[in-house]
């Protein structure tokens, strides 16, 4: 299968990120390549970009869309969170820009072995990096019943995380839950038929909340975006791209703190915590797909985009 995934929020990130055709460009999310081959189309002979994947499909799939802009592009199979390091290992110091999308890939939705979907019986896996030896299987059959709740409330905002979870474990005991048919199936007598009835797909919180801890996306993106921000040069921004609540607030978060770092009471009549802001906040409220882009991609309804300019 291809490795196909339609870019959300495309024209906006690629305006926001104000391309400069001699410019070093990293996209931490690789993926399909949609929102690097735009960068590159912009770049000139002297500009550069980097692209950063774990997943090996996404690797190979961006390798062959990118390669007619011959040694612009690096690509690195990593995670974004080593993504100051990888660039070090290769000279690069500061970039002039920065995107990340995070939202999971059509890719990995469609491919039902790779276990991310919740519409196809499957070994349960959500591993975004294969070479992970962690995936949903040790989440559902390992963790507590009081681990499995706190994921499904606080990661899938499931309001009967208590039920599923209860349920899981009595399940496991008679013999493991292997595929994602299994787990759907368990979820759906969790779920009052009512509910089931009218709230979209009973399985998609939980899912959603067990492929967040499986690659500790939360965790990821809340350690980087600090040092991303420090790799911008003077002028630079980085661009992010969030498909869930709680990554939403951590970008918001982190890139106002950037803002605005002063720690000093408010009664203080100067700063003396010594803390300098790292530049502005672009996006004072998130930039959203359009409704013609909602029509065509159903999957872009949850997408936000948030932008913040470094300034030296």
């Amino acid at each position: 299968m291809n490795f196909q995934h339609t870019s959300v929020l495309l024209e906006e990130t690629i305006a926001n990120l104000r391309i400069k055709p001699d410019g070093t460009y990293v996209d931490g999310t690789l993926g399909g390549a949609g929102h690097a081959k735009e960068v590159c189309r912009r770049l000139s002979a002297t500009g550069r970009f980097i692209g950063i994947d774990q997943d090996e499909a996404a690797i190979a799939a961006a390798g062959e869309r990118l390669r007619e802009f011959g040694d612009r592009v690096t690509i690195i199979r990593s995670n974004y969170c080593d993504m100051v390091p990888r660039l070090q290992e290769r000279g690069i110091e500061a970039v002039d820009g920065i995107m990340l999308d995070l939202g999971v890939s059509s890719y990995q939705l469609d491919t039902a072995d790779r276990g991310f979907t919740y519409r196809e019986d499957a070994p349960l896996d959500m591993r975004m990096d294969q070479r992970s030896l962690f995936s949903a299987y040790e989440v559902v059959n390992e963790y507590s019943e009081e681990q499995l709740f706190r994921i499904l409330r606080d990661y899938g905002e499931e309001r009967f995380a208590g039920r599923i979870a209860g349920n899981i474990c009595t399940a496991r005991k008679k013999e493991p839950i292997r595929t994602t048919g299994e787990l759907t199936e368990i979820i759906k007598r969790s779920i009052p038929a009512k509910i089931r009835a009218t709230g979209g797909h009973p399985a998609k919180r939980t899912f959603q909340a067990i492929r967040i801890e499986v690659n500790q996306e939360l965790k990821v993106l809340e350690e980087s975006l600090d040092g991303m921000i420090d790799l911008l040069n003077d002028g630079g921004r980085i661009c992010v791209i969030t498909f869930h609540s709680l990554e939403d607030r951590i970008v918001k978060n982190i890139f106002r703190r950037n803002e605005h770092p002063c720690t000093c009471p408010p009664e203080f009549p100067v700063c003396v915590c010594q803390k300098r802001p790292k530049g502005v906040v672009i996006t004072r409220k998130p930039v959203l797909p359009g409704q013609e882009e909602m029509d065509a991609n159903p999957r872009s309804k949850s997408a936000k985009l948030r932008v913040f300019e470094r300034k030296r």
